[in-house]
């Protein structure tokens, strides 16, 4: 039987689909955190330290979005990929703590 435009069939219980609100608003916001990290670097009168830890936290910010709108992270069925990146950032960031630890002891 055909569904009606915008429902899914999951389990026996129709839910309706997101539509494109979602991703639009996630497209603005990774435009707004762009443009306020050019803004930060053009701006040259800034602290270093400061734009350094702006950017950092802007492009974390970035990440979460493409993992949660555009890869789709926040829905069902979706753990062991969530594992895999969990398990990927704890690696990689062992590998940056033992590497500070290496340079600086």
């Amino acid at each position: 039987m055909a569904q009606p435009h915008g429902t899914a069939e999951q389990g026996g219980r129709r839910r309706r689909h997101e539509g494109p609100q979602k991703h639009l608003i996630a497209f603005v916001f990774s435009l707004i955190l762009t443009l306020i990290a050019f803004a930060a670097v053009a701006a040259g009168e800034m602290n270093r330290n400061f734009v350094l830890v702006l950017l950092v936290v802007m492009a974390i910010g970035q990440v979460l979005i493409q993992l949660i709108f555009w890869m789709h992270m926040k829905d069902r069925g979706h753990l062991y990929p969530i594992i895999g990146l969990a398990a990927g950032a704890f690696v990689a960031f062992t590998c940056v703590i033992m590497a500070l630890y290496w340079v600086w002891w």
